[in-house]
C-alpha cells in the first residue's frame, strides 16, 4: 500500500524512510572553514607550548641564538603541535559534542568533514617533519613527530578515555618542546632539558585538573575519567598541591644542573610561591574560583618562568 502526500515523493509505508524533507547540510563560508582549519590546531595551545621553546634554546645556545634558527624550529613546532591537536579533534569529536567547553569545535558545528581535518592533520605533520630536517636537524624533527604520536595513540586514544592518570601520562607530549629547543641549537640532548621536560611535566596536572574542577560535569557527561570528576575535590586539589611542589622543587634543580644565575633563581622561588598559595586555597577552599583562579595564574606562571631563564641568559 502507498500513501500520497502533496508535495511529496510517493513512499511505500513498509520502506521505514521518513517522508519530511532532510535538513540541509551547514553552509559556511570560505572565511568560516579557513577559521575552522586554525581552530583545528588548537592555537592558544600551541602558543603556550612555544613559550617553553624559545626561552630553552637560550639556554642551550648560551646566548641569543640565531633569529632563524628560532623562527624554523618555532614554525616547524607550530606545525606539528597543530597536527596533532587536528588528530586529537578528530578522534574526539563524539565526545566534544557532549561537552559544553567543546560543542563549538569545528567537527562538531560541521565546518569540515572528519576526513578532511584528518588529510590536513596528515599534511601539515608532513611538512612539519620536512621542514624541521631542512631547515633544524633530524633529532628535533623525530622528537616533534614522536610527541605527535605519543598524543595521538596514548593520550588521545588510550588514556584519556580509560584512566584518571590520563592527562599525568599525556602531559610528556606538552613536555617536548622543550627537548626540540634544545636539540635544535645543540643536536643533542642533556641533563637540563630533561629537567626543565620534568618541570612542565610536573606542572601539567595541576594546570589541566585546576580546569576539569570547571568542567567536571561535562566530563562525566561524556564519561572521561579527567580527575576531578571521578574522585572528591579534596583529593584532586591533594593531588594538585603534590605535583605543584615536585615543579617547585624541579625548577630549582634546573638552577643547578644548568648553572643558571641569581635572577631566574629569585624568580623561580617567587613564581613558585605564588603557585604553592594558590594550589593551597584551591587545597583549602576547593570550588570553581578558586580552581579558575590557579588555572589562570599557571599560564602566566610558565610565561614568566620560561621569560627569566631566557633573561638570566642575555644578563
Amino acid at each position: 500500500a502507498c500513501r500520497l502526500t502533496v508535495g511529496l515523493p510517493v513512499v511505500p509505508e513498509s520502506s521505514g524512510r521518513s517522508l519530511l524533507p532532510m535538513p540541509a547540510p551547514p553552509s559556511f563560508s570560505l572565511r568560516a572553514r579557513l577559521a575552522g582549519y586554525v581552530a583545528l590546531t588548537k592555537p592558544r595551545i600551541v602558543e603556550l607550548l612555544l613559550v617553553t621553546t624559545v626561552p630553552t634554546m637560550f639556554v642551550a645556545e648560551n646566548g641569543v641564538p640565531s633569529i632563524w634558527l628560532m623562527v624554523a624550529t618555532v614554525l616547524g613546532g607550530t606545525l606539528a603541535a597543530g597536527g596533532a591537536n587536528a588528530v586529537n579533534m578528530v578522534v574526539d569529536r563524539d565526545i566534544d559534542s557532549l561537552m559544553e567547553r567543546t560543542s563549538q569545535r569545528p567537527l562538531v558545528r560541521g565546518v569540515m568533514t572528519p576526513r578532511a581535518a584528518m588529510v590536513f592533520a596528515v599534511i601539515i605533520e608532513i611538512i612539519a617533519f620536512t621542514w624541521l630536517v631542512a631547515t633544524v636537524n633530524l633529532l628535533s624533527a623525530v622528537l616533534a613527530v614522536s610527541a605527535t604520536l605519543f598524543y595521538v595513540f596514548v593520550y588521545t586514544i588510550w588514556l584519556k578515555r580509560s584512566t584518571t592518570r590520563n592527562i599525568v601520562i599525556g602531559g610528556a607530549a606538552g613536555a617536548a618542546p622543550v627537548l626540540i629547543g634544545w636539540s635544535a641549537v645543540t643536536n643533542s640532548l642533556a641533563w637540563a632539558p630533561i629537567v626543565l621536560f620534568l618541570v612542565i611535566f610536573y606542572w601539567t596536572p595541576p594546570h589541566f585538573w585546576a580546569l576539569a574542577i570547571r568542567y567536571r560535569e561535562d566530563y562525566s557527561a561524556a564519561g572521561v575519567p579527567m580527575l576531578p570528576s571521578v574522585v572528591s575535590l579534596r583529593e584532586t586539589s591533594d593531588r594538585i598541591l603534590y605535583y605543584t611542589a615536585v615543579m617547585v622543587a624541579l625548577t630549582v634543580v634546573f638552577w643547578l644542573v644548568a648553572g643558571m644565575g641569581v635572577f631566574y633563581l629569585v624568580s623561580a622561588l617567587v613564581l613558585g610561591a605564588a603557585f604553592v598559595a594558590f594550589a593551597v586555597a584551591v587545597r583549602r577552599n576547593p570550588n570553581e574560583r578558586t580552581a579558575m583562579r590557579l588555572f589562570s595564574f599557571s599560564i602566566t606562571y610558565v610565561t614568566l618562568l620560561f621569560g627569566a631563564i631566557a633573561l638570566d641568559v642575555v644578563l
